[in-house]
């Protein structure tokens, strides 16, 4: 008994109201909006800020885009190291003074891990052609999950070995705290770049969603707000919340309209082996291609209008604006409960006026999955050029093999002659 009451002693039994503060973040907004904007009150102040910092960051993301996917997919990867750094930190920060061995390095190194393994499929998916050309890559790739089993073994056998008597619990709290992150971060920076390879249109539109949402709701809340959301979050209002999702599933509808008359916003992005480079050319599938709609009687007699021409992906336009601005923010609120329980305010002070790049990231990881869920529930079907790549990795006699099989399938459908020879 005594022995079991010195073992519970050891643990680390603390209330939330124990736990050690967050050093505050320091403000980094420059010195010239501080001069600039020294006659105004905290409220206009903050306004301005958020404002002039919102159209800096569209204003970089739009010249992102422009030069291409690649640039977009090392966007997700600097964001999702960022994101990962900032929750990191605070963990090491509350538990700071015991001093954990090995914490920060073991953090580090399971994020490269789990990007190896998840990076890893993506190029064995998505390069095959290039990777045939390269026998290193064609190692890596052959036994690439083996790999990525092997490292992540290193690291929790290097976690076992770190633990120490009378920190028990506070470590296997950290090593949680670092997996649920690496859950939060990096496997749906995964699904975001899946869901750029459906297209860059798959990508805009979400993430472009949950950004106005952001907007329309703080503008609909400052000007309007007058009863309480959510008490996680004391400043969102209702009428915030159901002014951003009016907005934002307006223009989700508009700005999807806008991407599906260009290839370069519709077609999957491809690898092209020869060129070495990102294409975005294709015909457009029928999502993209205008149909005419018949208006439901009941709007008739409001529009005037019988038929209406649209694209087909801008009714699903609705469903991914819906979700931006309904289930959305509830990845907001996660955060704010995240950092009320460690008594901060913000991830990081990376973004005056803002926080840091996971309090405007936040709602995007949640959106991320419902998009590629999306994709894969409802528009997916079978991706010919992925099947002709894994096709031209297979050996010659397993290429001749499916050769065969498929020409017999086709003759019995009556598509080919049997007389036909290869």
């Amino acid at each position: 008994e005594v022995d079991l009451e010195e073992r519970l002693g050891e643990l680390d039994l603390r209330s939330d109201s124990d736990i050690p503060d967050v050093p505050p973040p320091t403000d980094s907004t420059p010195e010239i909006l501080k001069r600039a904007l020294s006659g105004l009150s905290a409220r206009w102040k903050n306004w301005w800020i958020r404002g002039i910092l919102t159209l800096a960051m569209i204003s970089v993301f739009f010249l992102i885009i422009y030069l291409g996917s690649f640039m977009l997919m090392l966007l997700v990867l600097s964001i999702q190291v960022k994101c990962y750094h900032e929750i990191i930190t605070i963990g090491y920060r509350v538990y700071h003074s015991y001093d954990l061995p090995w914490f920060r390095s073991l953090s580090w190194y399971f994020l490269l891990c789990v990007n190896y393994f998840f990076y890893g499929e993506t190029v064995a998916d998505y390069f095959a052609t290039f990777v045939q050309r390269r026998e290193q890559l064609q190692f890596l790739i052959r036994y690439h999950r083996f790999i990525s089993f092997a490292l992540y073994l290193t690291g929790f056998c290097m976690f076992v070995l770190s633990l120490v008597k009378k920190h028990y619990r506070l470590q296997f709290y950290m090593f949680a705290w670092t997996h649920v992150t690496l859950l939060i971060t990096v496997t749906q920076s995964h699904l975001v770049i899946q869901n750029l390879f459906e297209g860059m249109i798959w990508f805009l539109v979400p993430i472009s969603s949950v950004i106005c949402n952001d907007i329309t709701a703080y503008i609909f809340g400052f000007f309007f707000g007058r009863t309480p959301l959510i008490k996680l979050s004391p400043k969102k209002t209702w009428e915030g919340f159901i002014g951003g999702f009016f907005s934002t599933v307006l223009f989700g509808f508009i700005f999807s309209y806008f991407l599906a008359q260009h290839q370069y916003f519709v077609c999957p992005v491809e690898y092209n082996s020869e060129t070495n480079r990102f294409v975005t050319e294709c015909e457009p599938s029928e999502l993209f291609q205008m149909k005419k709609y018949s208006v439901p009687p009941l709007l008739q007699a409001v529009l005037g209008w019988e038929t209406v021409n649209m694209y087909p992906f801008q009714m699903h336009s609705i469903a991914l604006s819906t979700f931006a601005s309904l289930i959305g923010p509830f990845g907001g609120f996660f955060a704010s409960g995240f950092k009320r329980a460690f008594k901060i305010k913000d991830f990081a002070d990376t973004i005056p006026g803002h926080g840091g790049i996971m309090d405007r990231f936040d709602c995007q990881y949640l959106m991320a999955t419902f998009v590629h869920v999306y994709i894969t529930s409802f528009i997916r079907g079978p991706n010919p050029s992925k099947l002709l790549k894994q096709l031209l990795i297979l050996q010659p006699e397993q290429q001749l093999s499916v050769y065969k099989t498929l020409k017999s399938h086709l003759v019995e459908k009556g598509i080919l002659q049997p007389s036909l020879r290869g």
